[in-house]
């Protein structure tokens, strides 16, 4: 089935645009609204979802939290893994329903769990599911363009066979991930291989972007490695961590080598709390998930056609993420500057946004100049 162009917003983007990388229990919707307000990527991933999951009448309810999006976030694509191209066609005929802008199957994983199910970076090892699984999400995702996230190969470097697999069919980008799955990221990402993959690219004469990924940890590196390899576009992951201003050009980021500047961490710290709140708001045990999304006004609904509204509905009020997630933003946000260790330690033993933000500010007026 050929992409409708009309929904390929792949086409619009600039060139060399730059994406935040799906990572799980991290680009949750709070999160994302926060690098949003700070610095916008130019395409934005969902946390990646189970296919198989979403086909389940109670796996559906429970995984649909990772599909919450706000209209500012756009264009955002939701990523969906499984091993089953039944599941993923019925899940991403499900997922284009409630308005994303696109669907990436994630064929990169190296999760042992996500292996066994045959999905993730085991999908390296077998092409021509990983083909039937691409292609049954072409079809169930209703004219949405479909991409892939991958690596380089799996116990070795197998792209000169791998990628043209993904090219055969009708992608309208393909993430590579510099590394193979055996390497995980211990080891330097092979930026070379991505050069490769373009000319991979352009000699099956394909209209197919391709995106770098690996080891970039700020936006000016990432407009050099575009360069040098002429990549389409590069996504960063894990230089977001206590960075919400990464893809900003706020005097924030320009000051990143020097996080211990009194200013720098007020403004860190100041961000924090906001993330902690937000994430309470939508998340909260108190609040509930299906209380804040009925609060939005339909003009914020996910999708024209209502789906947004229908997914508020069906969302049960124990439907939440436990607040112990913000503990890993915790160690990022806080670091490199008098007093990190001793604040680490007592945020750690927080239990909502009330006890984060009086530690913070404890924190502020035991070290005011």
């Amino acid at each position: 089935m050929p992409l409708k162009k009309t929904k390929n917003f792949w086409a619009k983007l600039p060139k060399p645009f730059f994406c935040l990388a799906p990572m799980a229990d991290v680009t949750d919707e709070a999160f994302r609204l926060i690098i949003n307000k700070y610095g916008k990527p130019d395409v934005t991933w969902t946390e990646f979802t189970s296919a198989d999951g979403l086909c389940d009448k109670k796996g559906r309810l429970a995984l649909k939290v990772n599909l919450i999006f706000a209209p500012k976030e756009r264009p955002i694509v939701a990523q969906l893994f499984t091993g089953n191209p039944e599941k993923m066609r019925e899940a991403a005929k499900y997922v284009s329903s409630l308005g994303f802008d696109g669907i990436d199957i994630n064929m990169g994983c190296p999760d042992r769990k996500i292996e066994k199910g045959g999905a993730g970076a085991a999908l390296i090892k077998t092409p021509k599911l990983a083909r039937e699984i691409i292609r049954a999400a072409i079809e169930g995702a209703e004219g949405l363009p479909v991409s892939v996230k991958t690596r380089l190969g799996y116990n070795k470097d197998e792209l000169e066979s791998w990628l043209p697999e993904i090219l055969a069919e009708d992608v309208a980008a393909v993430t590579i991930h510099a590394r193979t799955r055996k390497e995980m990221s211990d080891v330097p990402a092979h930026w070379d291989r991505v050069k490769r993959a373009v000319e991979i690219r352009n000699e099956l004469k394909k209209d197919v972007l391709i995106i770098g990924n690996g080891d970039v940890i700020d936006i000016p590196g990432a407009r050099t490695k575009a360069k040098d390899t002429s990549a389409d576009g590069v996504m960063l992951g894990r230089a977001i961590f206590g960075n919400p201003f990464l893809f900003s050009n706020s005097r924030e980021l320009e000051n990143r080598g020097n996080w211990a500047k009194p200013d720098i961490v007020k403004k860190r710290l100041r961000v924090m709390v906001e993330h902690a709140k937000l994430f309470e708001k939508l998340y909260g045990r108190n609040s509930g998930t299906k209380a804040y999304m009925n609060s939005r006004s339909p003009q914020d609904s996910t999708s024209a056609n209502g789906a947004g509204r229908a997914l508020e509905k069906a969302l049960p009020r124990a439907t939440i993420k436990n607040f112990a997630v913000m503990k890993k933003h915790f160690k990022a946000y806080v670091g490199g500057f008098d007093g990190a260790r001793e604040l680490r330690i007592k945020l750690m033993e927080t239990s909502n946004s009330s006890e984060v933000a009086l530690i913070v500010k404890e924190h502020f007026i035991r070290f005011a100049a």
